[in-house]
């Protein structure tokens, strides 16, 4: 019976300082009001329509009227070979993406923190920021401009005697450009992460090693690296459970039918098979065959990397 009393007064307790935690933040509880409406309107709500991967989806008759056609939708995308050729696109360009564009932001962190005149690093920071606020549109005009033909990089090597490089029309070359845009897109953006993952790191660990006449070298290879490990660890994951997505933006923008043995992946596949054909039904269909991979692989990612005693995301 004591026990009981006590569980129930633990109870109430907690309840109490939960609504007294609610009245005296109810402006900061209030402010999230918005962000919650927005992933509830247009996170959840949408996922009433995953039933149209089951069903011969008619746009007139709507979810309810259309047709239950069981797992015959997805065994007419596994049929397709253009399905297959997207997927092995999606994964060889985020496996590169991951080779090239994940250590990137790291280093560039590294040295960024690195720098000690205040001035230079505030504009260089604000200039690699910079292009992750640029519309894909318009780096896609920037690339062929640089690229093309007759860009200033083909100029530039045929007036030095060089051999023009094509490098929007052959694979290879494209593959390369297609990947260093990529990391030049966003690797301002990941330094944010992870400039500020350092600046939670003790300080007098730093002046700890000065005393011990360590080299900077050093300095970033015991205190640095291990001290943002655990942020690294995380966004590691989160790539991975991304590796069978892939924005639609850039392949879309870039890639031209001399490269579609590269260019085509899973969100032009879905584009063109759900938004150009019409085929509603195809098109989510794949996206819920993106999402349970997706998943799979995070979940996997994270269990492998608690196993080897490193920080995951639960």
């Amino acid at each position: 019976m004591k026990a009981v009393l006590e569980q129930d007064y633990a109870s109430i307790k907690k309840k109490n300082k939960f609504l007294h935690n609610v009245k005296r933040d109810k402006w900061l509880y209030a402010l999230l009001l918005l962000p919650f409406a927005y992933i509830l309107i247009f996170k959840y709500a949408p996922i009433y329509g995953v039933v149209m991967a089951f069903q011969d989806y008619n746009i007139f008759a709507g979810i309810q009227g259309s047709e239950w056609v069981g797992l015959d939708v997805f065994e007419f995308i596994f049929q397709q070979d253009s399905f297959y050729r997207a997927l092995k696109n999606t994964l060889l360009l985020n496996v590169y993406d991951l080779i090239a564009g994940f250590p990137a932001p790291i280093i560039l962190a590294i040295l960024l923190n690195e720098v000690r005149m205040a001035k230079f690093k505030k504009i260089t920071q604000t200039v690699l920021y910079l292009p992750h606020f640029l519309s894909w549109v318009i780096i896609g005009g920037m690339v062929y401009l640089m690229f093309s033909n007759s860009g200033m990089v083909n100029t530039f090597l045929a007036n030095l005697g060089l051999a023009r490089i094509e490098f929007l029309s052959q694979k290879v070359p494209w593959l390369m450009t297609y990947i260093s845009v990529g990391v030049w897109q966003h690797i301002g953006w990941g330094t944010i992460i992870y400039l500020a993952a350092m600046t939670g790191i003790n300080k007098e660990l730093y002046e700890a090693s000065d005393i011990d006449g360590c080299s900077r070298l050093r300095k970033v290879w015991h205190i640095t690296l291990p001290g943002i490990k655990s942020t690294i660890n995380i966004l590691l994951i989160l790539q991975i459970g991304r590796m069978v997505s892939i924005g639609f933006d850039q392949p879309f923008v870039m890639g031209n039918s001399l490269v579609s043995d590269y260019s085509d992946v899973i969100s032009t596949f879905v584009y063109r098979v759900g938004i150009s054909s019409g085929d509603f039904s195809q098109a989510t269909a794949v996206g819920l065959f993106q999402s349970v991979v997706g998943l799979i692989l995070l979940i996997g990612a994270n269990y492998i990397a608690k196993k080897l005693g490193e920080d995951g995301i639960w």
